[in-house]
């Protein structure tokens, strides 16, 4: 996970762990609870393009009641299926 002070948000690239489910529960779980304590507005994941399974699985991730009540919403970039945005309302 990368940070951007720039932009001030958190970068997940999933390539490295695309196939191990648990780790990347983990992982998503540990971005979205950082932005919620850091208040950083902007989490962007990369999931890659491929089949767009990986993709699935980050927003039924996203979609449990637990952790959807942290974030405002999910945006999948229109020039880059293969990454997406989770906004924050701080």
């Amino acid at each position: 996970m990368a940070y951007d002070t720039n932009m001030a948000k958190l970068v997940l690239d999933l390539h490295d762990i695309f196939n191990d489910g648990k780790s990347i529960a983990c992982e998503l779980g540990r971005v979205i609870d950082d932005a919620v304590s850091k208040k950083i507005k902007l989490v962007e994941i990369i999931p890659g393009k491929g089949s767009g399974q990986l993709r699935r699985k980050v927003i039924r991730f996203l979609d449990r009641p637990h952790i959807k009540q942290k974030y405002h919403r999910i945006e999948i970039d229109a020039k880059n299926h293969g990454r997406m945005f989770v906004h924050f309302k701080f």
